[in-house]
Parts: C-alpha cells; sequence; structure tokens
C-alpha cells in the first residue's frame, strides 16, 4: 500500500467518525432552538376572555391574607381586628370565585368551608364528584399552557401531606410566550391569592411557601368554559 492511499485512507476514517458528531450538534441547535421558542400555541379569543376575567379581579387587591372575606367578591366581611377562622390566606377562595364568574362549579362555601380548603379541592377534583362535574387531570405544564391558551380553565393545585396544614392552589394564566426553557426553569404562569397576592406569578414562586410542591407535588386539572363575549 502506498503512503498516499495510506493517507487517504486515514482522512476518510476520521471524516466518517466526524459525521455523527456533526448530526449531534445540528439535533442539539433544533433542541435548544424549540425549547427557546413558544411552546404552547397561540391566545385564542376564549383564552383572552378568561384573561379578562382575571385582569378585571382585582387580586392584588382583594382576597387579602389576614382578614375574613366573602370568598365571592374578595371583600372583607368583618371588623380588621377580627382573629377567628377563615382569615388565613386565601387562595382557594379565589379559584372559586373565578370559576363562578366563568360558570365553572369548584368545590367552595357552603359545600366546604374556608378553612383547609385547597386541599379539600384539590381531593375533590381528583374524585368521582370531581368528574362528574366536569374535571379532568392534566398530565404536564406544557399541556396546563396549552389549554389555557385554548381557554380551558386549568388549575394548578398542591394537596399538603399534612392534614392540617394547607395547600395552595392557583389558576393558569393563558401566555403565548411561554418558552420550553422557561417552563422548565419556573412553571406556567399563574393568577393566585396567598400570602402575597399576584395578578401574574410563575409558578415555582408561587408555591415557594410550600416545601415539596413545585415541580413534582403539584397538579394540575382542566374544566371547558362555555364560549365568552367575542369568542
Amino acid at each position: 500500500m502506498t503512503f498516499k492511499l495510506s493517507v487517504a485512507i486515514v482522512l476518510a476514517l476520521e471524516l466518517c467518525m466526524q459525521i455523527p458528531d456533526a448530526d449531534a450538534a445540528q439535533g442539539a441547535a433544533a433542541r435548544n432552538s424549540a425549547q427557546a421558542a413558544p411552546c404552547c400555541g397561540p391566545v385564542s379569543p376564549a383564552g383572552m376572555h378568561i384573561l379578562k376575567v382575571l385582569d378585571d379581579s382585582n387580586v392584588e387587591s382583594l382576597w387579602l391574607d389576614g382578614r375574613h372575606i366573602n370568598w365571592e367578591t374578595g371583600e372583607p366581611d368583618k371588623p380588621a381586628d377580627y382573629v377567628g377562622p377563615e382569615t388565613k390566606s386565601h387562595c382557594s377562595a379565589y379559584v372559586a370565585a373565578i370559576g363562578e364568574r366563568l360558570g365553572v362549579y369548584v368545590l367552595r362555601p357552603p359545600q366546604h368551608s374556608q378553612e383547609l380548603l385547597a386541599n379539600a379541592q384539590t381531593a375533590w377534583f381528583d374524585s368521582t364528584q370531581g368528574a362528574e362535574a366536569g374535571w379532568h387531570k392534566v398530565d404536564t405544564p406544557e399541556q396546563a399552557q396549552t389549554l389555557a391558551n385554548q381557554g380551558t380553565l386549568v388549575v394548578v393545585s398542591y394537596r399538603s401531606a399534612d392534614p392540617h396544614r394547607p395547600g395552595h392552589i392557583g389558576i393558569v394564566r393563558p401566555d403565548a410566550r411561554r418558552t420550553q426553557t422557561e417552563i422548565d426553569t419556573d412553571g406556567v404562569w399563574m393568577s393566585q391569592a396567598g400570602e402575597t397576592n399576584y395578578l401574574r406569578v410563575a409558578e415555582k414562586t408561587a408555591f415557594k411557601h410550600h416545601p415539596g410542591a413545585w415541580p413534582d407535588g403539584v397538579r394540575y386539572f382542566a374544566h371547558e368554559v362555555a364560549a365568552g363575549p367575542g369568542s
């Protein structure tokens, strides 16, 4: 075998070995590009209707922690110095109120008191009664965001392992810009009442007071919403 032929064979072998590396690099670039792009579709007119209901709720000024409130309106209904039950954070009352405004039943007073209601709601969504009321489980945050964008009411909830401690619950906000990377890092966008009320907050922050909740302990549930105005 001549020297030139040996060199040619070596170069050919090196080129063959480099092709998989090039393919892998192209695949990684494609995955990175997909993760940086919006993941969950546009916000439909029905999704915009849900956004309007959330944005009009004035959640950052109502359903405030430390006050006894009317669950439907979020307005205080007892004096500021009242220290009895049902004064802690009102995440579950807020979700029930938004459900009512969208024509969707969520477990609420008088069927259950406001005490530990988020735990009870999470169990109820996953029960026969919840299914009969139209609720179903959603497997992933990406699916939850997609359904919310399409105009489905989607909640994110956590049931405390200690039945005497509160869980937490909020509503997925439709958002056409959320990317896969953002969902992996911080979760979906939510509207919530709680220790701090937010019109728009990342899921990771929303559940920060509940160790073990996000990301592995939360659950997603969805319910169809009747067409809103302009849908």
